[in-house]
Order: C-alpha cells, then structure tokens, then sequence
C-alpha cells in the first residue's frame, strides 16, 4: 500500500514538472514569435520610410522640371499651392514658393520688420525694439541704433554672444537676437528668407507670413488673398487685388525656389523633404544648386 501511494506521488510531481516544462516553451515560442513579427513589422517600415524618401526626393526633381517649363501656362506656379499625384498608390504632394514672395531680413528696412512683428501678435513697442535689434545685429558696426541692441545690451541681458555685425547666413540666426522667442520665429520662418535680395515680399508669390509685414493687412485679409491668388487658373486670371485694391500679377520668372515635397506610403508611413534650389545648373551638370536642405519637419 505505502508503494503504490509514493508511486502516484512521483506521478503527481512529474506532471507538474512537464506542466511548467510545457508553460516554459510556450513562453519561449511565444517570445521568439513577437520579436520576428517586430523584427518584420520593423523592416517593413525602414523599407516603406526609404521608399518615401525616394519618392520625396524624386518629387523635389520633378518639381525642378515643372519650375523650368517654358509655357507660362503649364509651369509649377511658385506660390505655394499643393499639387498631388497618386503613383503606384504614393500619395506625393508637392508645393514650391518663388523666394521672391518672402522678406530677405538681410535687406528688409525697420519698419518692414516692425509691421511683420505687429502682424504676428507682437505689441507695437517690443516689435520696434526688436526690429532696431535685427538691423544692429546684422549691421557691421557696433554703434547702437535708437531702440538697438549691441554687444553690451546682450551681455547685460546674460547673454554670452552678441551680435554677429554681418548678414544673416540663414534664418535661424534670427534667434540669436536679443527679444526674438522660438514661438515667434516659428511663425515667421514660412515667410523670410536670405536668398531673394528683395527689401519687401512679391505678393504674386508670398506666403500669408510674408504678406503681414506690409501695411494695411490683417491677418484674414492676408489669408483670403492667397486662397483667391491660388486658385486662379494660370492663363485665365486677370490678376487678384490686394485689400488696398492694387491688382498683383505675376512678374517674370524666378530662379530661387523653395519646394516641399511630401510622400505616403500606403501604409501611411510618409517623407517629407523642403530643399531650397536655384536654377541655372552647377559643374556637376545637375539643372539646379541646393542652397538648403531639410527633413522629416512637421
């Protein structure tokens, strides 16, 4: 009788035993399934986020092409409006703006600065104070302008550098001067630029940031002209008039762009690339020189 009661308890911790045995591998099994699926999951999307990149870039090229048309009617206009394509189920969406229709805060005068501040939300003093603050840092001497900034104010406001005394190389630097904030620039990087010499923004082609610096323009006035300018078929307009009742029209051909380009993956994965070209080839042979260059921005 004891025999056959210590059989069965052996019986007993043996099933157990194969029990956790069994739990064990399934844990293993299932462990070793989750991360190929991640490992699958995970090169499927390096493999889409590379094909939208391609495609991105591609569309940047096609755009270059479309900029160059000799006919005025059938060319990319610069002036921001979206074109899409579906290719082999990539959504690419591409848009380009004549830097012409932005302000150079390398030429731009202090009140043209000021009215782009104010048109931003910025109280009438601090906008003058830092308009005069823009045009001492880029300035080459250090002698401090009416409601300016120089070396001095930058180090009295804890500041480690002060002005550069030079032109702007890019427009970032405007957050090195003294009074501007990030949430500030951010508002009006879509309309400045160093690349188009131009004191004031062409509106055939600018931007609703870029059209706050001129005067006389709120900010719902400035939205609907561009939504009215965009929409105008090219060969059938008659030009869109500015509050101030002055038609604009578009004027000669650009040879500075900046051209967004957005690519989705059917799956949703997507690219987005911004380059800053200008016509006119280099020895390399390309058509256009990239003068900027950025990726995966929102």
């Amino acid at each position: 009788m004891m025999k056959i009661r210590h059989t069965r308890s052996q019986r007993g911790i043996a099933l157990v035993l194969v029990l956790w045995v069994l739990l064990l591998l399934t844990i293993v099994t299932g462990s070793f399934a989750l991360m190929a699926r991640m490992d699958r999951l995970e090169a499927n999307t390096l493999i889409s986020g590379t094909q939208a990149r391609f495609s991105a870039e591609a569309a940047i090229n096609l755009a270059v092409l479309a900029l160059r048309d000799p006919d005025d009617e059938s060319r990319m206009r610069g002036d921001g409006r979206v074109y899409q394509q579906d290719i082999d189920g990539i959504v690419v969406e591409v848009s380009a703006i004549d830097e012409r229709g932005k302000l150079d805060i390398n030429i731009a005068q202090e009140l043209t600065l000021a009215n782009m501040f104010i048109g931003h939300g910025m109280e009438l003093d601090a906008a003058e104070m830092l308009a005069a603050a823009v045009l001492d840092w880029r300035d080459e001497d250090e002698l401090e302008r009416v409601n300016g900034a120089e070396e001095d104010a930058y180090l009295a406001a804890g500041l480690e550098v002060g002005p550069a005394n030079r032109p702007f190389m890019m427009t970032e630097e405007l957050l090195q001067v003294i009074g501007m904030s990030y949430g500030l620039y951010r508002k009006l990087e879509p309309g400045i630029t160093v690349f188009s010499r131009a004191g004031e923004p062409d509106p055939a082609f600018a931007p609703v940031e870029a059209l706050m610096s001129m005067p006389d323009i709120t900010y719902d006035e400035a939205v609907n002209f561009v939504a009215e300018r965009n929409s105008q078929v090219p060969g059938d307009s008659l030009g869109t008039a500015l509050p101030n009742g002055i038609v604009v029209m578009e004027q000669g051909r650009g040879v500075t762009y900046s051209i967004q380009a957005r690519a989705t993956m059917p799956n949703g994965v997507w690219e987005q690339l911004q380059a800053t070209i200008r016509l006119g080839g280099n020895r390399a042979g390309s058509p256009y020189r990239v003068l900027r260059w950025r990726e995966g921005f929102q």
